[in-house]
């Protein structure tokens, strides 16, 4: 007989297949939810965003464990959740129709300085909330911008029309190296 604490700590109170399929379903039923409400959610997290994500795995807490407080319940919920993640990616990475219809598809949100309006409505991003996100990657205002793609993981891809005000420094810093260089080496052959 074990000791009571060993056995409130590894005796896992429901069947085990109710804990492998309650993970299972919860994992699929918050990948259903995240396509439906959209890219937004995966891409610019305002703070609005960040309490319903950090609230969301509270919320599904007792779905995924149940009426379990145990060690071995909680290793069972998180081994399932890892197995099915995993064999997702794998039947997604094999499938690329699938893929498209799980993960969504790209969604060009700036073309030539121009910023689709209507674009942008669907994915719920307002104009700041892209500005801020071009402006990470070191581009001043919209007309900088050649293309910006919303990714189907919530990524941006952001082509720049031309250098970024940094890119256009370093350039005139490399010019200047290069002709510190060669006035270097017009001494030298001067000199030797």
């Amino acid at each position: 007989m074990l000791h009571p604490i060993f056995q409130d700590m590894f005796a896992v109170p429901i069947p085990i297949l109710e804990k492998i399929l309650r993970p299972i379903l919860v994992y699929f039923a918050l990948i259903l939810l995240l396509r439906v409400f959209g890219k937004r959610e995966l891409a610019q997290l305002n703070p609005f965003d960040l309490v319903v994500l950090l609230s969301l795995s509270n919320t599904v807490q007792n779905a995924i464990i149940g009426n379990d407080n145990s060690f071995s319940g909680g290793v069972i919920g998180a081994a399932t959740l890892l197995s099915i993640n995993w064999l997702v990616v794998r039947v997604m990475y094999s499938s690329p129709r699938l893929n498209r219809v799980m993960g969504g598809v790209e969604r060009t949100l700036i073309t030539n300085g121009r910023v689709d309006e209507y674009a942008l409505k669907k994915e719920l991003l307002s104009d700041e909330e892209l500005l801020a996100a071009i402006r990470r990657q070191g581009f001043d205002n919209f007309g900088d911008v050649s293309r910006c793609i919303l990714e189907p993981n919530g990524g941006f891809f952001i082509e720049g029309r031309q250098p970024t005000s940094e890119e256009g420094r370093q350039k005139v810093l490399v010019d200047r190296l290069d002709a510190l260089s060669h006035e270097v080496k017009l001494l030298r052959e001067q000199l030797g």
